[in-house]
């Protein structure tokens, strides 16, 4: 199964719908493709949707860097919505958590590139102190 994209717009701010694998040979390369021709188009705040994405790999993080500093570098954004627990952990290992904006849900990812405006964002302390009470290993699960 391939990663398939989905474009939408809400209020002026591109949406990608993300459905499939985030992996190497599966996705990497189209959102690879996707990114810097929507930045090439001017269009530099972007929204990617994960509600359903199965898996990201290294491959597909990698892809997300690339993409987010491209689009930094032109003044804009990528805001990442409805990421599942398994992926926030995966950006947690990788410390990459530091350089991503989560949000709950879409049109708080959308809020946030209107200054005006206020923004929940996704709690990454509160999701981290919330784990520390689990028994689980949080690395079990992480690529699935």
């Amino acid at each position: 199964m391939s990663l398939h994209i989905e474009q939408r717009e809400s209020e002026g701010i591109v949406i990608l719908d993300l459905k499939g694998p985030l992996t190497l040979d599966h996705g990497d390369l189209e959102l690879r493709d996707r990114l810097p021709a929507l930045h090439q188009s001017g269009r530099v705040n972007i929204v990617l949707n994960f509600k359903d994405v199965s898996k990201i790999d290294s491959t597909g993080l990698g892809t997300l860097v690339f993409g987010l500093a491209r689009l930094r570098k032109s003044g804009g954004g990528l805001a990442l919505a409805d990421i599942n627990r398994s992926h926030v952990e995966l950006f947690l290992l990788t410390k990459l958590a530091i350089a991503f904006e989560f949000f709950e849900d879409e049109q708080e990812a959308v809020n946030s590139f209107f200054p005006n405006r206020p923004v929940k964002r996704f709690d990454i302390l509160d999701f981290v102190q919330g784990r520390e009470g689990c028994d689980s290993d949080p690395g079990v699960g992480l690529l699935e």
